[in-house]
């Protein structure tokens, strides 16, 4: 089997510039003609963008809590087969994962997963002989972690990164692939939900080349390439996701795609397709209607706070999505897609602003987060997706909330927390509309998949039988 050279980029925490050396790295694999795949772990919708732009390659997201190991492993070896190195984002530091203390969820567990050897990126700022420490301390709490190298982020000056190369070489015996200096230039845009997409073209692609041509200067790319090669044999498991999809559920399914509605898992849309779908994207910003013959509708995740008086103003793609469910087609909304579909939404600064009303209610922005991390939800009706009673894992990350629903409202879900505490109620269910917070992974559920596009299949023939009579 192809050993799939491979490497994850892990930190020791939140903040330390797990993604600027990911993307410098990238950028110089890329320019020395290397065909990169990237993937980044736990539920990331917009550092997966960067890699996009980086590589030229769809970025992938694998996650040990939402999904079991056979599962990552092939949807890892489904894109990684195609590259010469796949190299993997870990999420906040390196032991970090779900509430609970098991380790599902972190970057170790999937780096254990995948057999997958780990580069600790450790920030300069403010340390100095401490950081043999400190990555001492990172190769003990995981033995079976495979610690295979150090990058040093933030280098104030040659000496000081000389400084910390020996106290970790000497006492760790990880070797130090090289470092970043500290950089005011290099920055990516931040904002609410983290960085801001690529898509938005606010980070120009000269900021890649730099970080690139930066790393190619002081980062020991032959000794990333050597460990990334020397991983072990990838592990055996058995397919379930991708294999035996006979693609019967045909189906038209339409995607929202701009700046407001951006959060997709691409292995979910390749999923969608798998089984049947046929995809057609549109704008609820720029088009003036919905694509022709469509038998279901996804709004995803992304920032329609942000883009709210251009959605606001365009009235025939708000009728036209009404239209689409006065006449019976299903229609998905995760978070920022299920703010789309109320009757309107409320920005931070009290501005109101008319969406689809599809929905009754209201959304409101908030100061602080309202809700974010791993939860279990539990359907508390049938819906277009899933059974009552039936669970799955997912992830919720939102500033706004809901206001103003009715007191008949049928709440989709029950949630609980990764550690089985109770949440609350997530979402509304109304015919043939299922909108929520809930951020579903379907690729870790395909049955999910599989359920919302029978059901449009069986609403597209309910359509055909109207319109013969």
């Amino acid at each position: 089997m192809n050993k799939l050279p491979r490497i994850m980029i892990a930190g020791t925490n939140s903040g330390v510039g797990k993604t600027t050396v990911t993307l410098g790295i990238m950028a110089a694999l890329v320019s020395r003609g290397i065909k990169v795949q990237g993937f980044k772990t736990g539920p990331d919708y917009i550092d997966p963008s960067h890699h996009k732009f980086v590589t030229g390659n769809a970025s992938r997201n694998l996650d040990t809590w939402m999904m079991s190991n056979s599962v990552c492993r092939e949807l890892f070896e489904r894109s990684a087969i195609n590259a010469d190195i796949s190299v993997i984002e870990g999420v906040m530091g390196l032991y970090d994962g779900s509430i609970g203390s098991t380790g599902h969820g972190s970057s170790a567990h999937l780096a254990k997963v995948l057999t997958t050897p780990v580069i600790l990126v450790v920030s300069a700022k403010g340390i100095a002989q401490s950081a043999g420490a400190v990555v001492m301390g990172y190769k003990e709490f995981g033995k079976d972690t495979n610690l295979s190298g150090v990058i040093i982020n933030n280098v104030a000056s040659h000496s000081h990164y000389d400084c910390i190369k020996s106290s970790i070489e000497g006492t760790c015996s990880v070797p130090v692939l090289g470092y970043l200096n500290k950089d005011q230039e290099i920055t990516i845009p931040e904002r609410h939900l983290g960085l801001v997409p690529s898509e938005e073209n606010i980070v120009h692609s000269n900021l890649y080349e730099k970080l690139g041509g930066m790393v190619l200067e002081t980062i020991d790319i032959d000794g990333l390439l050597k460990i990334g090669r020397s991983a072990d044999a990838f592990p055996d498991y058995e397919k379930s996701i991708f294999s035996n999809r006979s693609g019967a559920l045909d189906a038209n399914l339409a995607i929202a795609r701009d700046n407001a509605f951006c959060f997709y898992y691409q292995d979910d849309i390749e999923l969608f397709e798998a089984l049947g779908a046929k995809i057609k994207y549109f704008s609820p910003i720029s088009d003036r209607r919905l694509p022709d013959d469509v038998d279901g509708i996804f709004l995803g995740g992304g920032f329609p706070e942000l883009n709210a008086g251009r959605l606001m103003e365009n009235e025939t793609m708000r009728e036209s999505i009404l239209d689409a469910h006065n006449n019976g087609t299903i229609i998905y909304g995760e978070c920022g897609g299920m703010m789309y579909l109320l009757e309107k939404l409320i920005d931070c600064d009290g501005r109101s602003f008319k969406m689809c009303g599809v929905l009754s209610g209201s959304s409101r922005m908030e100061n602080k987060r309202q809700g974010l991390g791993y939860i279990i939800a539990e359907a508390t009706c049938d819906n277009v997706i899933c059974k009552s009673g039936d669970t799955f894992r997912a992830h919720e990350f939102h500033w706004s909330k809901l206001l103003d629903v009715p007191d008949d409202t049928v709440f989709a879900y029950k949630t609980r927390k990764s550690n089985g505490k109770k949440s609350g109620y997530d979402g509304i269910s109304r015919q043939n509309v299922l909108a929520s917070y809930t951020h579903v992974h379907f690729s870790s559920n395909p049955e999910l998949a599989e359920n919302m596009l029978s059901a449009m299949t069986k609403t597209s023939g309910n359509k055909l039988v109207a319109e013969r009579r």
